[in-house]
């Protein structure tokens, strides 16, 4: 969906006479953001066109953050999943999500022993969260691809790491 869309689509239940009020701005202003601005049209650069510029030429996950967050909502960057002819293992792919979610509720578990959650036990459960769901996304995407090989070969990664600290682990013993 384009930008002007969305607007279009908000200036259907929204006042543009009130925004524009609110906003400090003519109401001409308002209608032209829902117009394309592109190929001849009469448009104007848009707040969202320039959220997307900022995006784009800066940090774009802090500035995805920072909007979410003024929705009372947060950010989870989507995977990237690449389909390349093969198939592969749902019950590993699965594997990954469970374990994930279990480390979630370990997390929890953990800070939750003694009665209380301090502001880190929450910050830690909060960054559990956000890599559970974009482990949640990855998964539902590579359901919708039939490509399970970016699950399988980060299982595979965090598989050898927790190996080798195993590893390290006996050998210090």
């Amino acid at each position: 969906m384009k930008s002007h869309e969305l607007i279009r689509q908000l200036l259907q239940k929204a006042n543009a006479k009130q925004l524009a009020s609110e906003m400090g701005l003519s109401t001409s202003l308002i209608y032209k953001w829902a117009e394309p601005g592109d190929e001849g049209g009469s448009g104007a650069l848009n707040p969202l066109d320039r959220v997307e510029q900022l995006a784009r030429l800066t940090d774009g996950i802090r500035v995805a953050q920072w909007v979410c967050a003024c929705a009372d909502g947060f950010y989870v960057k989507s995977p990237k999943v690449q389909l390349n002819g093969e198939t592969h293992s749902l019950t590993a792919a699965s594997h990954e999500i469970v374990h994930e979610f279990a480390d979630m509720l370990s997390t929890i578990a953990a800070a939750a022993l003694d009665n209380n959650i301090t502001a880190a036990e929450a910050k830690d459960i909060r960054q559990r969260w956000l890599v559970l769901q974009t482990a949640t996304e990855e998964f539902v995407r590579s359901c919708e691809q039939g490509d399970f090989k970016p699950i399988m070969e980060k299982h595979h990664q965090a598989h050898q790491v927790r190996a080798g600290a195993t590893t390290k682990q006996h050998h210090q013993a």
